[in-house]
């Protein structure tokens, strides 16, 4: 006990000094996002005012839930169905979005299981909500990065991809030889983010492990993990979202090009 205070003492100090300039620093993102380049100064607020009321809801709800393995099980399943309208939101605004639930839960899933079956991970529900919401958030970001990548390779170059049918491609084989290299760039964050692990970031698990009382080898072992794990559910999100791009099941129906006269990529 006198460790984890010790510990908590090394943290940011939770003080209204602290709400100031977290505020201070909103103010700013709003300001440069919005009268920069960038045009996303609204976006910027909106997030942030989301973050705060969800933080505080869930700080509420979460001491609740992890007392029970099936409301933690339930509080994941509300962050997957987050996750899935979030990602499917990002890839296109069309009636596909809901199949962003097929790639974060292929990659999520197994991964889950696997370590509930090994004994790994604990079945209760401080131990799972936190893995759960770390392999989510991932399966998350690269559903979104590769279905938005690759919708627009295919908006762009929807050209190409009909030059491909006429030399006989199969629709699925013509879209994916489009838009493959862009939507495997979305593992490059997840990559830089291993390569670097240490040495230009110290990740939030490792740190607070090493807070909480851990030896430096078993904070290593766990961070590494994470690292490993975000990679495989990542690259398996990936591979699914190009698969569903290109069999046309989550498709942009109209190419929003300059001069395009409402071209469309085509969709048999």
């Amino acid at each position: 006990m006198a460790l984890r205070a010790a510990a908590g003492n090394q943290l940011l100090p939770v003080t209204p000094g602290l709400g100031v300039v977290t505020a201070a620093l909103l103010v700013v993102a709003v300001a440069v996002a919005g009268r920069g380049m960038l045009g996303h100064g609204r976006d910027v607020l909106r997030a942030g005012l989301r973050a705060v009321v969800q933080l505080a809801v869930v700080a509420l709800v979460i001491t609740w839930v992890v007392g029970s393995l099936w409301t933690s099980a339930l509080f994941v399943l509300v962050m997957f169905t987050v996750a899935v309208r979030t990602a499917g939101r990002r890839m296109t605004d069309g009636p596909g979005w809901g199949w962003a639930a097929a790639p974060i839960g292929i990659g999520v899933l197994p991964v889950l299981a696997l370590l509930l079956a090994g004994g790994l991970l604990p079945p209760k529900g401080l131990s799972v909500i936190p893995v759960a919401g770390i392999l989510i958030g991932g399966a998350l970001t690269a559903t979104s990065l590769a279905g938005r990548r690759a919708l627009d390779e295919l908006r762009l170059r929807h050209g190409e991809v009909e030059a491909a049918l006429a030399l006989g491609f199969e629709e699925r084989d013509a879209r994916l030889e489009i838009c493959r290299t862009a939507a495997s760039t979305s593992l490059v964050p997840a990559l830089d983010q291993t390569r670097t692990v240490g040495l230009v970031t110290l990740p939030g698990a490792f740190v607070g492990l090493l807070l909480g009382g851990a030896s430096p080898l078993q904070a290593g072992a766990v961070q590494l993990f994470v690292l490993v794990a975000l990679l495989a559910v990542e690259s398996v999100a990936i591979v699914a979202v190009l698969e569903l791009v290109a069999r046309g099941l989550v498709k942009r129906g109209v190419a929003a090009s300059p001069g395009a006269r409402g071209a469309r990529w085509r969709s048999r």
